[in-house]
């Protein structure tokens, strides 16, 4: 699944569009480098959002093509 449809569907990020716009912008990073948008992300996959001064790190536990919002949690697990 293309990342900027992950955190998407994670409910990371509450749009597609905004997610590619952080991606694009190196504000998220995947096992520590920069991503593009288009970037396959797999299990295991550690995620570091970085927005505003905040820097949220993220583990990638499944993915799932659709997932109900009070699921989405059980995709990803906080690191910090």
């Amino acid at each position: 699944m293309r990342l900027d449809k992950y955190l998407k569907l994670a409910r990371l990020i509450k749009r597609r569009s905004v997610a590619k716009d952080f991606i694009e912008n190196d504000r998220v990073l995947v096992n520590g480098r920069v991503a593009k948008p288009a970037y396959e992300v797999k299990k295991g996959d550690i995620i570091t959002l970085l927005i505003g001064n905040k820097q949220t790190r993220v583990e990638i536990l499944d993915i799932k093509e659709n997932v109900r919002a009070s699921d989405a949690k059980s995709l990803y697990r906080i690191l910090d």
